[in-house]
């Protein structure tokens, strides 16, 4: 097995990942509170964790992912106060949306996907374990509440003292609470809300102890890693750690994964700044391939800033890729040991997969050496482009559909079906793109050089490049 270095967002250092069973790799990671569209973060956050996915299993681990739903909250009951209608409805809709948009982006289906709602037994007995054990107690407005200074080790995690949090921060008071920083396990219920039968009266679960309880149920009380965005940190997995190690008496998660925040032209992305971007909305002008290869550009622990620019160039990278593939026939053999080896060492260096893409664009220039002079070569290093490529989830497509932008995102029954690619960039079919590179053709054999140049320029007002080559003309899309 390959020695991996994993960054531990507990101890702030890589550390050499050891599996609690050998062989076998069991992560969870936070999922989506289903009340809206996905947005940027989200994919960052379900590509990231996909790539983590997909390396474990192909360096040969056994891998259990777990990646929950969210499908009781305030926000969902809010929203479907405001837009009129049923809660199941409403949460049924974006959990459809949810999987359209991660399938776009390329991200294969966790293998379990527990639900809050389908894991109410597993979160009330967690919660009476917490009050027979004295770390939670019912106030008197009816809420079950955690009792943060019961747990000794609060803090661990994120770093934060519990002192310090009294006085640095602004703690809503609630005069239920025993402390202002105890936070809600279960809340009474209200008119018009969604309850549940408990042991403290009908109610619902807080949204800290539904992962504790959907985590532990799924991967046992003690497993290897727990993952999600920066943003979780610090209170809930803090909590999550809190509840957990409080209820069962044994360690939580061996190694926490945080992936970077969102940035939009340098600026943290947020709903209030209006400068917010739904993964919809990027696929309106961008390619999903092209969205996950921007996001695998960067680290996932650095930020990544949202730009055009940036898009842009992710765009043209990935493009320089599969024009290596194209009018190559990929020889699948065992890979160069050379890129391979440096594809290995980046991916298991803290999953470097910037470091892992610049080995894929080293390989594409060995391509375009060979390319003329030995056809079997290159073909070889096609083979080891793909096969590194699948590991990230790109260059799995056919290179001439690509290039041609034939490529269809999804077709979704929702009311923001996306066409495809190509009917966003240009309105020719591919049949008369053909007509007129053949009407080009004849001009050319005329030397009618105005008529060539013409249909030349029309087509690039299209978005449709032509490549001229000693054995005739190809085009893409822009």
């Amino acid at each position: 097995m390959i020695e991996l270095k994993i960054h531990n967002s507990q101890t702030g250092r890589k550390e050499t990942f050891v599996p609690l069973e050998e062989g076998k790799v069991r992560m969870y990671v936070c999922g989506m509170t289903v009340y809206d569209y996905c947005h940027l973060g989200h994919a960052r956050v379900m590509v990231v964790f996909d790539v983590v996915t997909r390396y474990l299993r192909h360096i040969g681990y056994d891998v259990t992912y777990v990646r929950n739903i969210t499908d009781v909250d305030d926000k969902i009951i809010q929203r479907a106060n405001e837009s009129g209608e049923d809660i199941g409805t409403l949460t049924e809709r974006f959990i459809r949306i949810m999987h359209e948009d991660a399938a776009a982006l390329g991200v294969l289906e966790p293998d379990l996907e527990p639900r809050a709602t389908t894991s109410m037994n597993d979160i009330i007995a967690m919660i009476a374990t917490l009050v027979e054990k004295g770390y939670a107690y019912q106030a008197a407005n009816g809420d079950v509440y955690y009792a943060v200074n019961r747990f000794a080790n609060y803090g661990k995690l994120s770093g934060k003292k519990l002192d310090e949090l009294r006085a640095g921060e602004r703690v809503e008071v609630d005069a239920a609470k025993q402390d202002p920083l105890d936070f809600v396990l279960w809340k009474s219920a209200k008119p018009d809300e969604p309850s549940w039968e408990s042991p403290w009266g009908e109610g619902r679960p807080g949204w800290h102890i539904e992962c504790s309880a959907m985590s532990t149920q799924c991967l046992g009380n003690h497993f290897d890693i727990h993952g999600g965005g920066m943003d979780l940190k610090f209170p809930h997995h803090e909590n999550e750690i809190a509840q957990s190690e409080a209820a069962t008496g044994e360690p939580f998660v061996n190694l926490w994964m945080h992936n970077g925040f969102v940035k939009v032209d340098e600026e943290k992305m947020s709903k209030s700044l209006g400068n917010f971007f739904t993964v919809r909305e990027i696929l309106k002008n961008y390619r999903a391939e092209e969205v996950r290869y921007f996001i695998l550009a960067s680290h996932y622990r650095s930020p990544l800033n949202y730009t055009q620019e940036n898009l842009d160039n992710g765009k043209a990278a990935l493009n320089r890729l599969y024009t290596a593939l194209y009018g190559l026939a990929p020889i699948h053999a065992p890979c160069d040991d050379e890129y391979t080896k440096a594809f290995y060492e980046a991916m298991s260096d803290d999953f470097n997969t910037p470091e892992a893409i610049a080995v894929l664009f080293d390989i594409t220039r060995e391509i375009n050496r060979n390319r003329e002079t030995d056809s079997n070569r290159a073909n070889e290093l096609a083979g080891c482009l793909v096969f590194l490529g699948e590991i990230l989830g790109l260059l799995q497509q056919d290179p001439e559909t690509y290039r041609k932008g034939k490529t269809e995102i999804y077709a979704s029954t929702d009311e923001l079906k996306l066409e495809t690619h190509k009917a966003s960039i240009s309105t020719l079919s591919d049949e008369k793109i053909d007509e007129m590179i053949e009407m080009r053709d004849r001009a050319r054999q005329e030397k009618n050089w105005a008529e060539s140049d013409r249909i030349r320029d029309e087509l690039d007002s299209q978005g449709i490049v032509l490549e001229d080559s000693a054995s005739g003309t190809t085009w893409r899309r822009k």
